[in-house]
């Protein structure tokens, strides 16, 4: 099967986004697929030796004011159309990337098809309007969505303490564009019957274009190495500490209810990268409890997972729950919250769920854990188990092609399709 991929920002560390195509693509080709793959910026890790990619630059406009924004070096390439009209736009604080890349991918795909055809385009998580132009080839278009934006944008609006935030929430997240294309393909993949819960929902996307296929993970790079040592009474939380939706605060509230010689290792950058978790931490006077280890390679990271006590994932919202997966593919148990597709992921006997934004039931559920090595060691095991029968990448990709089949057949989707 030839396949392209399309996905606005490719690196790892610009969100679920990058570590799924990757390794999508890359089970995809080991499996005999030919694969393409359109990305923007920032790209993915080389992916050169088992697919075409073809690269579309832009100039990061989003964040940038004054001078910033306007590129050192060639600086009259602000006034290409496409990049004069993300620097418009940035100006009155919309998020145009999406739909900058979606139009680009368009005109990059028209050009590729000049040479061969694909059987299916696969986005992931763009949903420009530049993906109507793409279904005008004529070729099945699929995309993959991990939770809508929808709910991002509602949390946002909560937050919000003034008018011009309110502005800022409103013009920021594109739901309007991403709901009217999302209704015009044929298949939108999502990771949890909860999530296509939400995007039935939220975008009035008809069930039968639905199909849920669980997240994939690199279960042979995730795994204990063996000769890790459990540290006793050490916590673990892995995430962007100033994404609200994380809810970092409510797990260091929780500290303040465990005993003092109870530690916090935090997988992310302390001051001044990052503000809010920092600043808890002084309020709380936690600082001799929490330590934040800044970014950590692929490997420093895994053996964070191996040596910590607990893996905690306090979160308001997930649409799938990487760190838990990763966690328990290392053979950790895991205290999270019921949200999302956790309890999809985070099944009984792997972990303990509790309600979201309850410092002191989190606190509870850490403590009994804290308080039962037997249990916790079943847990490891069962948790590891669990990610390899479920979620192994080799199991997403066969899933997915799957679901490419049924769309070429011309069969409907649905609940049960894939899950």
């Amino acid at each position: 099967m030839r396949v392209c991929l399309v996905c606005y920002r490719g690196n790892p560390y610009s969100g679920g986004q990058g570590i799924y195509l990757f390794h999508l693509g890359q089970e995809l080709a080991r499996a005999g697929h030919e694969v393409e793959v359109i990305v923007g910026p920032p790209y993915p890790q080389p992916m050169d030796a088992w697919a075409r990619v073809h690269r579309l630059p832009n100039l990061n406009l989003w964040g940038r004011y004054g001078r910033d924004a306007v590129p050192a070096e060639r600086p009259l390439r602000l006034l290409a159309p496409g990049h004069l009209f993300e620097y418009a736009a940035t100006r009155l604080r919309f998020f145009p990337e999406p739909l900058a890349f979606s139009l680009r991918a368009a005109r990059c795909l028209g050009r590729i098809l000049r040479r061969r055809r694909f059987d299916i385009i696969h986005d992931v998580q763009s949903l420009g309007y530049g993906m109507l132009a793409m279904r005008g080839f004529g070729i099945p278009m699929v995309t993959t969505v991990h939770h809508p934006l929808t709910i991002d944008r509602r949390e946002s609006f909560a937050r919000d303490r003034s008018l011009w935030e309110a502005y800022h929430t409103a013009v920021f997240y594109p739901v309007t564009m991403q709901g009217r294309v999302i209704r015009r393909l044929e298949r939108v993949i999502t990771a949890s019957r909860r999530g296509m819960e939400a995007i039935c929902t939220d975008f009035r996307v008809r069930p039968e274009r639905m199909a849920i296929v669980p997240n994939g993970l690199d279960t042979d790079l995730f795994r204990n190495p063996g000769d890790c040592v459990r540290a006793e009474d050490t916590l673990l939380f892995v995430g962007n500490t100033d994404d609200v939706k994380k809810s970092a605060g409510h797990l260091l509230e929780a500290m303040r209810h465990l005993p003092g010689h109870v530690r916090l290792r935090i997988v992310d950058e302390g001051a001044p990268a990052k503000s809010l978790a920092p600043d808890a931490v002084a309020r709380l006077g936690l600082g001799a409890r929490v330590t934040f280890t800044g970014k950590l390679s692929t490997a420093e990271l895994v053996r964070e997972y191996s040596t910590c006590t607990l893996l905690v994932q306090p979160s308001l919202y997930e649409g799938f729950g990487l760190p838990a997966a990763e966690a328990m593919a290392c053979e950790t148990p895991v205290v999270a919250t019921d949200v999302g597709a956790v309890r999809e992921v985070v099944l009984p006997g792997t972990g303990r769920l509790v309600p979201a934004a309850q410092p002191a039931a989190l606190a509870a559920a850490i403590g009994a854990l804290l308080a039962a090595p037997d249990e916790r060691a079943a847990m490891g095991r069962a948790g590891r188990a669990h990610m390899v029968a479920r979620h192994a990448w080799p199991i997403c990709a066969a899933n997915t092609v799957a679901i490419y089949e049924q769309v070429l057949r011309g069969e409907p989707g649905g609940l049960g399709a894939a899950s």
